[in-house]
């Protein structure tokens, strides 16, 4: 027998991978199950987008190995995107760097700035994966707690009690997932002067800025003066622009910071196949129709979403961005886990429960507003009958 790392034995299969094998193993036996757990963009890119990636398909040398740190027009596209989106300047000579989605980012900068035993602060409720890499490269993971009460924005005040002489990334990510809860510009800036005193690298994972954000200006970490010093950004087009299987992100940071990740992308993997980078391009090349069309959809889904919590006896808040909807459990069954699986024996709806985000999400759930509008009338319906 050969004996796996030990490495191994720190993680366990993504929660999203071992519940849609139990989902698949239902609907073989011919069980109607809506998916509302998963944040998978069910609507098309804009129009326009694949026929440009067909186009580019046929251009000579579009099949062969492409740069690592992507053609000069992606990269100068990303900036410009940046600029108008963001309102910041980005060198997309030296500060952008694409990536196979953001969470090749994750470990690319988790392997490029991590070593077995520096300790990363970590955002509880958050996303696994932050946690999970950190384990396989043998860091120890320190969470810092987000309430309801705070607005599920981190305690500068808590966290500065604490021994931080060995922590060397703190990951924050907002709009956050999975409570869709936002940042002020003053909380932000809180977060960067904190960083910047205890010599941490910042991460802020920002990829539903442009999602349902309530009218507001989308916030980069680069809006912070100085924040270039000890920030990182990670952004993707899989939400904004519903291009989550084409796998396409990015970081933005200073030189010296990209240099440093793409010695280890460039050992990891290969450049982006040649005609999605060209989609890309396409993509970020809309104009704000694309989004005020995009977030109209998205509006009406999440009405209906609502609709869902009321008759599941949810809590919920009104105004929150991104492409979920977080909710607290009201029923007497306040153990989310069991929650989400009486929800999906009794009606066939699958709902993640909150506690697969950490410990503070225990007694939530999160439900995605990645289906059709009919959908949702139907799985709003089923819990009546």
């Amino acid at each position: 027998m050969i004996v796996v790392a030990k490495r191994i034995h720190q993680i366990s299969e993504y929660f999203f991978s071992e519940k849609m094998k139990e989902i698949q193993t239902l609907e073989n036996k011919g069980i109607d199950i809506i998916n509302l757990g998963i944040g998978n963009p069910d609507i098309l890119p804009p129009y326009g987008v694949i026929p440009k990636m067909k186009e580019a398909s046929e251009i000579k040398n579009a099949n062969t190995y492409q740069s690592y740190i992507g053609i000069e027009r992606l990269r100068k596209t990303i900036a410009d995107w940046y600029g108008n989106t963001y309102k910041v300047d980005v060198d997309y000579q030296k500060e952008v760097l694409p990536l196979m989605g953001s969470k090749e980012g994750i470990m690319d900068i988790s392997l490029s700035y991590l070593n077995k035993g520096n300790q990363v602060l970590i955002p509880n409720p958050g996303y696994p994966i932050y946690s999970s890499i950190s384990k396989l490269l043998e860091s120890e993971v320190i969470y810092y707690d987000l309430y309801d009460r705070e607005d599920w924005c981190p305690n500068i005040k808590l966290l500065e009690n604490k021994n931080l002489s060995k922590v060397k990334i703190m990951w924050i990510n907002y709009p956050h997932m999975p409570t869709g809860a936002t940042i002020t510009f003053e909380k932000l800036e809180e977060i960067v002067v904190f960083a910047k005193k205890n010599r941490i690298l910042l991460v802020h994972d920002n990829p539903y800025s442009l999602i349902l954000n309530n009218n507001k200006r989308p916030l980069s970490i680069f809006n912070i003066r100085g924040s270039k010093d000890i920030a990182l950004e990670l952004n993707s087009l899989s939400k904004s622009y519903n291009m989550a299987g084409w796998r396409i992100g990015m970081i933005i940071g200073k030189h010296e910071y990209i240099k440093n990740i793409l010695k280890v992308k460039s050992l990891i993997n290969s450049g982006m196949y040649y005609p999605i980078q060209i989609g890309a391009i396409a993509a970020m090349n809309q104009n704000s129709e694309w989004f005020k069309k995009l977030n109209l959809e998205y509006l009406k889904r999440k009405k209906i979403i609502l609709e869902i919590c009321d008759r599941l006896y949810l809590k919920y808040r009104k105004k929150s961005s991104g492409i979920f909807v977080w909710a607290k459990i009201l029923d007497l069954e306040k153990n989310d886990r069991k929650w989400s699986d009486k929800i999906l024996k009794n009606y066939h709806i699958f709902i993640t429960p909150g506690s697969i985000f950490g410990n503070n999400g225990k007694g939530y759930v999160r439900l995605s507003m990645c289906c059709p509008v009919k959908t949702l009338e139907k799985a709003k319906n089923r819990i009546f009958s």
